[in-house]
């Protein structure tokens, strides 16, 4: 019904930038509040940003405030992460996030995820 892809991963050198792209389709009604996660090996998956519908309000993790940036083109059903001065610590895999209004239903739905590698 509802697929999140996620796009934009990759190898990059510590103080490097990336773009995540995350596309949602199928049958949406309303999307809603829509965020990136991130999972180290090892480690609990974590929120890193989030934006609400109307762009009004977003939150950012601590570990990224001032290098991270959420946005999100609601026409195209779209979500971005603008990530630059990249850290080793960045590494991970990174998952976008909807909360989505089908018809009748809500729910939260997840991409596969795409990997962000910091490494020189």
């Amino acid at each position: 019904q509802v697929q999140l892809v996620e796009s934009g991963g990759g190898l990059v050198q510590p103080g490097g930038s990336l773009t995540l792209s995350c596309v949602a389709s199928g049958s949406i009604f309303t999307i809603y509040d829509m965020g990136w996660y991130r999972q180290a090996p090892g480690k609990q998956r974590e929120l890193v940003a989030s934006i609400t519908s109307r762009r009004d309000n977003t939150y950012y993790a601590e570990s990224v405030k001032g290098r991270f940036t959420i946005s999100r083109d609601n026409a195209a059903n779209t979500v971005y992460l603008q990530m630059i001065n990249l850290k080793t610590e960045d590494t991970a895999a990174y998952y976008c996030n909807a909360a989505i209004l089908l018809l009748g239903s809500t729910g939260s739905y997840w991409g596969q995820g795409t990997q962000v590698t910091v490494s020189s």
